[in-house]
């Protein structure tokens, strides 16, 4: 694929460049008119306002590829002329922009000024041009939706197919069919025009009649890639698109990176958790349980057998769990039940097939000291009104021994790497609205550097004191507090059921939440309505260029093992939609911490004007302040220059080589040889 690949990325790169640099005032007094321009590695975005410009422009984002904005609503904006896209540079034409996305095929009207400006600018330089939503019709290469089969309409569950040239080209990284979401029945999620291809036009995506949704069209010297059907950046059939059309955009050679993660923590490993009482619609022990004194349910905790099932899960499906583990609480166990501990014997006996993170040694509350007396829970006081903290020295020890157990224990613990129960010391609203001011100090006494944090309380990295960087996390809607298929269900019809249905009314009182329209039979909801909806959740994220991981509880990997459905069906729907060449990578949370500060630092080296990268001809420089990681994605067959002869560059993913990379020593810029 790699020679067809690169074929479909340089095809017009440079070939109208000649005759038309000198007619159009580009080149400079006396320059060659075969002088191989310069193409800046930065996109050119013209926004209406349109969901679907939004959605191209949030994965331009995430993948960290440079670009300016034109906001047409805007009054001030440029003008769309030849001194705003091109330029010389030390006697070399510069095409600033490596691609454009309009929001149509002719936002500034046919024919006008700043149409035809920019039309000639991509003749002249093979400047690729993305329509992020239009109708069919023949001045995009196809025919009207009336002639030949075409068709318009809602694209709802549609099952589309990628087609032999989408495969050759942008979307080698599919392998099956693609079908749109289909949420829900009674709204209208997405709606498109499927037409017959004219001549010049290259279908990359068929819809169900035949007609075409998304594809090339190439015309007057000009390649357009022509989307015909509605969408916004959630949703699932742009998600997967989403890369092919980046990579058709930038020809293949683009700053950033992306790639498809999956990561599950399994928090309180070694320790029992609480169980929802489906009587009280509480979890006995917790402070608003009334009467929850922990009597009338018996505590969750895996089984050897549920040890052996994890460790043979894993090897089946290619992927390694978590362990987010609670010696202490673990120890405290085994000594109430006769001194021995055939789970933890069967975990330690598999070791070395999982990964293994801190999560202190009893689970402890390291924020401030909880006043349990109200509901909810308060911070207690000093005797001067200040906040009551837990200690530097406690917090210390809830870490130094967890994690000397787990060195005596021969597990491949990561000093580093830190999950406080409940996340705590970090800071919990309502009650505690700043971090614990003694737990960054008591996480660099024990060498942490990454520590997990809740995704649904800070998504954004953030520091913690000066040396420690915090990991946000996605909670699975899979609970803590139930081992079985019917207890989970019972609890979710209690918190997303209205009063009326005999749920809680959270519901209807939290304006971030929905209620269901009717509470779920306890004995075949988990599965037939908790499962696919969690599980397009955690898929979504996956598809997302998201390392961050996703957590659950040991309690989910017990009893009904429940899971363990959830996960099943994200990687199978993951493998029925990708080739083999774009794997779901599966890091650890010192690599996602990396992964999330090199993206920080990256963003704001380009925010900060900092960053310059072009392409000549087979050549990429890229320059950027000393030390910082650059992300780059290129073919297969490039070549890193060294101070002396050239290696293979990056690594492969999805038929490209991408990789966070830096100038070799003495140099003071990044260079990459492509392939001819």
């Amino acid at each position: 694929m790699a020679q067809s690949a690169h074929r479909w990325r340089t095809t017009a790169a440079v070939s109208a460049a000649a005759g038309l640099l000198l007619l159009l005032g580009l080149g400079a007094p006396g320059a060659s008119a075969a002088t191989t321009p310069r193409i800046d590695l930065k996109v050119l975005v013209v926004d209406n306002g349109a969901g679907q410009v939004a959605a191209v422009t949030a994965e331009l984002k995430s993948t960290g590829i440079p670009y300016t904005t034109v906001d047409l609503g805007d009054t001030g904006r440029p003008t769309i002329n030849a001194a705003f896209l091109s330029d010389t540079v030390n006697g070399t034409p510069r095409a600033k922009y490596q691609g454009v996305v309009l929001p149509d095929e002719a936002p500034f009207g046919a024919g006008s000024a700043e149409q035809t400006a920019l039309e000639t600018y991509e003749k002249t330089y093979g400047i690729p041009q993305v329509d992020a939503y239009t109708w069919a019709h023949p001045e995009v290469g196809l025919d009207y939706t009336d002639q030949n089969g075409g068709w318009s309409g809602v694209l709802d569950g549609a099952r589309t197919q990628v087609t032999a040239a989408g495969k050759a080209g942008p979307f080698g990284y599919l392998d099956g069919p693609l079908t749109f979401e289909d949420n829900d029945p009674s709204v209208q999620e997405s709606y498109g025009y499927a037409a017959h291809p004219r001549d010049g036009f290259t279908s990359y995506l068929d819809a169900p009649t035949g007609g075409t949704l998304l594809g090339q069209y190439a015309h007057d010297g000009r390649r357009e890639l022509v989307l015909t059907f509605a969408y916004n950046q959630y949703q699932e059939q742009f998600k997967v698109l989403s890369r092919g059309i980046v990579e058709w955009l930038t020809q293949g050679v683009h700053l950033g990176r992306s790639r498809n993660y999956f990561s599950v923590h399994v928090d309180d490993v070694f320790a029992p958790d609480a169980r929802w009482d489906t009587q009280r619609n509480c979890t006995p022990g917790d402070f608003d349980c009334v009467d929850g004194d922990g009597q009338g349910t018996t505590p969750i905790r895996m089984t050897p057998d549920d040890a052996a099932y994890a460790a043979q899960w894993e090897q089946a499906n290619g992927f390694t769990f978590d362990m987010v583990f609670n010696a202490g609480s673990g120890e405290e166990w085994k000594s109430e039940n006769g001194g021995t501990d055939a789970l933890a014997d069967r975990l330690l006996a598999d070791k070395a097939k999982y990964r293994w993170v801190n999560h202190t040694y009893t689970h402890q509350f390291l924020g401030c000291v909880q006043d349990t007396t109200t509901v909810p829970w308060s911070c207690a006081r000093n005797a001067d009104g200040s906040t009551r903290y837990v200690s530097r020295a406690d917090i210390s020890a809830e870490i130094r021994d967890n994690y000397n157990w787990a060195l005596s224990k021969g597990l491949s613990t990561d000093r580093t790497e830190l999950v406080t129960g409940e996340h705590s010391g970090l800071k919990t609203l309502p009650q505690q609205p700043a971090d614990n001011p003694n737990l960054a100090g008591a996480l660099s006494d024990n060498g942490v550097k990454w520590t997990g944090s809740d995704n649904s309380r800070e998504p954004a990295q953030r520091s913690v004191g000066d040396s420690v960087l915090t990991v946000p996390r996605y909670p699975m809607n899979v609970y803590y507090n139930v081992g079985t298929k019917a207890e989970m269900a019972d609890e979710y019809n209690w918190l997303y059921t209205s009063k009326a249905d005999g749920g809680s009314g959270i519901c209807e009182d939290n304006p971030l939440s929905t209620c269901m329209p009717a509470p779920l039979d306890t004995a075949t909801g988990y599965a037939s309505y908790i499962v696919p909806l969690e599980a397009h959740t955690a898929l979504g994220h996956a598809l997302g260029n998201d390392p961050r991981p996703h957590y659950a509880h040991q309690s989910n990997l017990a009893e009904d093992r429940i899971l363990y459905p959830v996960l099943d069906k994200v990687l199978a729907d993951y493998q029925a939609l990708y080739a083999d060449t774009a794997p779901l990578e599966n890091p650890r949370q010192s690599a996602i911490g990396t992964e999330l500060q090199r993206r920080t630092a990256w963003q704001t080296a380009v925010a900060n004007g900092k960053v310059t990268a072009y392409r000549i001809g087979t050549t990429v420089t890229v320059t950027a302040p000393s030390g910082t990681q650059i992300p780059v994605t290129a073919p297969e067959g490039t070549k890193k220059q060294l101070l002396l002869g050239t290696t293979a560059f990056g690594t492969p993913y999805a038929g490209e080589r991408s990789a966070w990379t830096t100038p070799e020593l003495l140099q003071s810029a990044l260079k990459l040889t492509l392939p001819a």
